[in-house]
């Protein structure tokens, strides 16, 4: 329509102008965009996950690696993973973009440990593996938001 006027005020409300008539409206379009934002980073962060548990597997099959190797790996992979997505989450929010990046951190610690917990029915993490790999997830997101 060449007739209608749309101004944002800010990001939660605009201001359409349809001829002399003029209406707010709740712009809910902000808040769609963030939660959009941070799950394509999430996802992004699941695929590298993806990625590198692959590597991960042909490494372990190649190298018969011991079980302290594969830790090792599964470790580096929750950092990178999160540290990816928090480095995009921060790209793509351009403010806190270390808040954005622990947001990441906590949501994809949460989805890894629902999956746990469909898949074996328990959760069977230690108290001290399940806060480790908590203070991982969140760490990472958060310092690839930082560096973002």
């Amino acid at each position: 329509y060449p007739d209608i006027n749309e101004i944002q005020v800010n990001p939660i409300t605009t201001v359409i102008k349809e001829g002399s008539l003029m209406m707010k409206q709740p712009n809910m379009n902000a808040y769609t965009v963030s939660v959009v934002r941070i799950m394509k980073a999430l996802m992004v962060s699941y695929v590298v996950t993806g990625l590198l548990l692959l590597l991960i597997a042909g490494l372990l099959y190649r190298f018969q690696l011991d079980e302290g190797n594969v830790q090792i790996g599964i470790i580096i992979t929750y950092i990178l993973s999160c540290f990816t997505g928090g480095f995009l989450a921060g790209k793509m929010m351009k403010s806190r973009q270390f808040l954005w990046g622990v947001l990441l951190g906590l949501l994809y610690f949460i989805i890894m440990m629902l999956v746990s917990l469909a898949v074996n029915r328990e959760l069977q993490s230690s108290t001290a593996g399940f806060v480790t790999d908590f203070v991982l997830c969140m760490g990472g997101g958060m310092l690839g938001g930082m560096l973002s």
